[in-house]
């Protein structure tokens, strides 16, 4: 298959040359992708959107895939048009960074070449598999050595529906863009440690799991820290997209949620934030994971994050709830602008029907708002088929679940806070951020929306010499650089 002026607080070398540096943020989600560049001069981070795509699961060889093939001629795409842009203004493209969504990978051959176009997590393979892969390693010594949350779709439970992978290595989404960039074989560890297959507390490869489950142990490539150099472009790719052959790839926190939390605003230890896009991602920063007995049954995950953090969280449903409607309504021909829904929704009574966004029913595509009415059915209430109303308890249930959550958290990992960060495209929802306010007590700072990126770059600026310092510092360019909005608990509300 073919491949297809320096900070007040120490944050920002006062080089001369920073303000003529760039930086290219490859930014994939499940959904929809983006290439954007991102300049730093004084205490200020600008970003700049130079190629939009959009990304999505398609129906192939039988099951749910990731047409890797086009998003990668995306990707090139997106860096040919940000070699244009910064040529045009005089700027140099310092390096490259990529993140994307987590769990899923392609294998590839010794020749380097892709053996079929990756799996979806969304695809239903693994279900199967889960109880076979439990036979062999206890869920509770699981989670002692991973600090991993049972999800079905984990990369362990994906793998173990593999056959003949001999000869062959996986490369999770973002290590294989990063492959067919530069043909360096390397695993980002913020993207490992939700595999299943890594060591929360050794910060390596769990060997002996791969050994348990048949698998070899050379599956995945070396680890690599965010920050560290993965390559430099090849020379043919350098000359497609018109860039120097020397352009590095720098890793950055390649799951997009640890570059999210890279770049979450807050300017006190103890926050809570909350990675609202597709799913949401709902937790705590750590400097030491909780692998109790009670965050398991709790289903708290203990991923990697920049800088050697934990972030302890759990994986809930998000936005995908919505999206999927309004896929559906605009088939039926009713394609309402978002703000007039939501006005629409927030004009509705409080105490409506609510629905739990985890519930597997949810993860498939394809007719959301029939499902989430015959869930409310099933619970002995009515929701009417109403896109108003439908939104209103998809905005409910995300708040009500946010607010148990970070209550649960706080909980298990023994801490106490009293700010919620919303980052990522739910910070733009209005009246998702006020419900999570009156639900959780908190005050909540909503932004930015771009964290993804802003984490990605700050982390390649960091690296190349340009920021100074640790996540402290990087935050607070976070800070001066956006305008946030703060919501507060209103009573009335609930």
């Amino acid at each position: 298959m073919s491949r297809t002026a320096s900070h007040a607080q120490g944050g920002v070398d006062g080089g001369g040359t920073s303000a003529r540096s760039v930086f290219a943020a490859v930014d994939i989600g499940a959904s929809s992708g983006r290439v954007i560049l991102g300049r730093i001069t004084g205490s200020i981070v600008e970003l700049e959107t130079v190629h939009r795509f959009p990304n999505g699961v398609v129906e192939l060889d039988g099951g749910l895939r990731w047409d890797f093939d086009a998003l990668f001629a995306e990707v090139l795409a997106g860096l040919s048009a940000a070699a244009t842009v910064a040529a045009v203004q005089g700027e140099t493209i310092m390096s490259i960074g990529i993140d994307t969504w987590a769990v899923d990978y392609g294998l590839v051959n010794a020749a380097g070449e892709l053996t079929a176009q990756p799996y979806s997590y969304r695809d239903d393979r693994s279900r199967a598999a889960v109880a076979s892969v439990h036979r062999k390693l206890d869920p509770a010594r699981l989670y002692g050595t991973t600090g991993l949350q049972f999800l079905q779709f984990n990369t362990l439970y994906q793998l173990a529906t593999e056959r003949d992978l001999d000869g062959l290595q996986a490369l999770l989404i973002p290590d294989l863009i990063a492959f067919f960039l530069t043909e360096q074989r390397r695993t980002e560890s913020t993207n490992a440690s939700t595999t299943g297959l890594f060591d929360a507390v050794a910060g390596e490869w769990a060997s002996e799991f791969l050994t348990a489950l048949g698998l070899p142990k050379d599956l995945f490539p070396p680890l690599i820290e965010p920050g560290e150099t993965v390559g430099t472009l090849l020379p043919e790719i350098a000359s497609r997209v018109g860039l120097p052959a020397g352009t590095k790839v720098v890793a950055v926190g390649s799951h997009d949620t640890a570059s999210a939390v890279a770049a979450v605003p807050s300017e006190k230890e103890n926050f809570a934030y909350i990675s609202s896009g597709t799913w949401s991602l709902v937790g705590l920063e750590l400097d030491q994971p909780v692998l109790t007995e009670a965050s398991r049954a709790a289903n708290f995950t203990n991923e990697r994050g920049v800088d050697g953090t934990i972030r302890y969280l759990r994986n809930m449903g998000g936005l995908w709830l919505l999206s999927e409607c309004q896929r559906t309504w605009a088939a039926e021909g009713f394609i309402p602008e978002l703000a007039d829904l939501l006005a629409a929704a927030a004009a509705l009574p409080p105490g409506g029907p609510q629905i739990n966004p985890d519930d597997s029913a949810f993860i498939a595509p394809d007719n959301m708002p029939e499902r989430i009415r015959a869930t409310v059915r099933h619970t002995g209430e009515q929701l009417p088929d109403d896109p108003a109303a439908i939104t209103r308890c998809i905005m409910d249930s995300l708040a009500t679940g946010y607010a148990r959550t970070i209550a649960d958290a706080e909980r298990l990992a023994d801490r106490t806070v009293d700010i919620v960060h919303i980052v990522g495209g739910g910070s733009q929802n209005r009246l998702l951020c006020q419900l999570t306010s009156d639900t959780t007590g908190k005050k909540v700072v909503a932004g930015p929306v771009e964290a993804t990126a802003l984490g990605n770059i700050l982390v390649q600026a960091r690296a190349a010499g340009h920021v100074s310092g640790g996540l402290t510092e990087l935050r607070r360019l976070v800070v001066s650089s956006h305008e946030l909005q703060t919501f507060t608990p209103q009573l009335s509300r609930l």
